[in-house]
């Protein structure tokens, strides 16, 4: 059941519960950014790139964006957002809001994702 007034934002950090998880999906309750805009999609699903603990080796990989714990953010260590782990949850899957991320940041990310796609803007 869908939490009344239930609106995740673009930007914004949340507890959200991914589990069951297959294979290498990420699991259990872990930070997440909420990424798509507003206008897309009319069901009640977010899509969220999941946050993991940052490790030095993330520095080599393009879809790891580093995510620095501070008052806004709400998270609690040296983070990555992985960009490659992107999903779309229902709403019911959300826990409690942790903070928010600077939209830079959160381009950042998008264009993590745009990588991991292959998407080219021209032929």
């Amino acid at each position: 059941m869908t939490t009344p007034n239930l609106n995740p934002k673009r930007g914004e950090i949340w507890e959200v519960r991914f589990d069951p998880s297959e294979g290498d999906e990420i699991r259990k309750i872990r930070p997440a950014v909420v990424i798509n805009i507003p206008q897309a999609g009319r069901m009640q699903l977010r899509v969220v790139v999941p946050i993991t603990g940052w490790q030095p080796q993330f520095v080599n990989y393009f879809w790891m964006t580093q995510l620095s714990p501070d008052v806004t953010n709400g998270l609690s260590k040296e983070s990555s957002a992985d960009s490659f782990q992107i999903r779309s949850l229902s709403l019911n899957r959300f826990q409690r809001k942790l903070g928010t991320v600077s939209e830079l940041k959160v381009r950042e990310i998008a264009a993590a994702i745009v990588l991991c796609v292959g998407f080219k803007s021209t032929p």
